[in-house]
């Protein structure tokens, strides 16, 4: 199976959402997987359950003044956050059927977060502490007391037909938790939805590498799978739409 693997951003956030669409747009053209490992600018994302809140605006001002762009997304649940130096990945594939395969995509990605990331010395497991941002079912946590202790990795996905993509957000060092939690906090506050600062962790602070290149690279090859692969430079694929 071709792979292509797309590498870095575009100038502003709306650019740079533009690639992750057109991604998928082209795996269900022409059949060929994506895999993109990045970070995002600085900005909340947040779900289409969040601007259906009647807490919506307060929450985008919150983020705005916190210094964080806001944008909607059209994966996944509630507000996830980006300090410029948090990891994000795509991973997209051609599928036969739009209504099979979801649980399977989410257990398999989940599955390979797990592997690289105890492969780079974290001690990390399926699931995620009471009151996580973003709460979800394949989440990846740091462990404490052989129980999910800080949410490192959220996980979504987004179907159409003859596509699918999944995604996640990873925050790699230790010193991205207190931004996220400064962030987050009023966010959820007024989108009145339970959040506990102390949820956020890092790969870091779970025994793995604080250097989001590491982290980018381990992630990558292990979405890449051996399989052929050519690189392409993400900025290229809107300029050439």
């Amino acid at each position: 199976m071709e792979v292509r693997i797309y590498r870095g951003r575009a100038d502003e956030p709306a650019a740079d959402r533009a690639i992750t669409t057109e991604l998928l747009r082209q795996t269900a053209e022409i059949g060929v997987s994506a895999v993109r490992v990045w970070q995002p600018h600085r900005q909340v994302a947040f779900g289409r359950r969040d601007s259906h809140t009647d807490g919506y605006d307060q929450a985008r001002q919150a983020a705005e003044d916190h210094g964080y762009h806001s944008i909607e997304r059209n994966v996944g649940g509630r507000a996830v956050a980006y300090t410029g130096r948090t990891l994000a990945f795509v991973h997209t594939l051609p599928i036969d059927n739009i209504r099979q395969g979801m649980c399977d995509r989410y257990t398999e990605a989940s599955q390979q977060v797990i592997d690289v990331l105890s492969e780079l010395g974290a001690d990390v497991t399926r699931g995620e502490p009471t009151d996580a941002y973003c709460p979800g079912s394949h989440s990846v946590s740091s462990v404490s007391g052989g129980e999910p202790s800080g949410k490192l990795v959220g996980l979504a996905q987004r179907v159409q037909s003859r596509a699918a993509l999944v995604s996640g957000c990873l925050t790699v060092a230790e010193t991205d938790v207190s931004e996220l939690r400064d962030v987050l906090g009023p966010v959820y506050r007024a989108l009145d939805v339970p959040f506990d600062p102390a949820s956020v962790g890092s790969i870091s602070s779970a025994g793995g590498p604080d250097d989001p290149t590491v982290v980018r690279r381990a992630l990558e090859d292990a979405l890449v799978d051996s399989h052929n692969a050519s690189v392409v430079r993400a900025r290229d694929v809107i300029h050439d739409t």
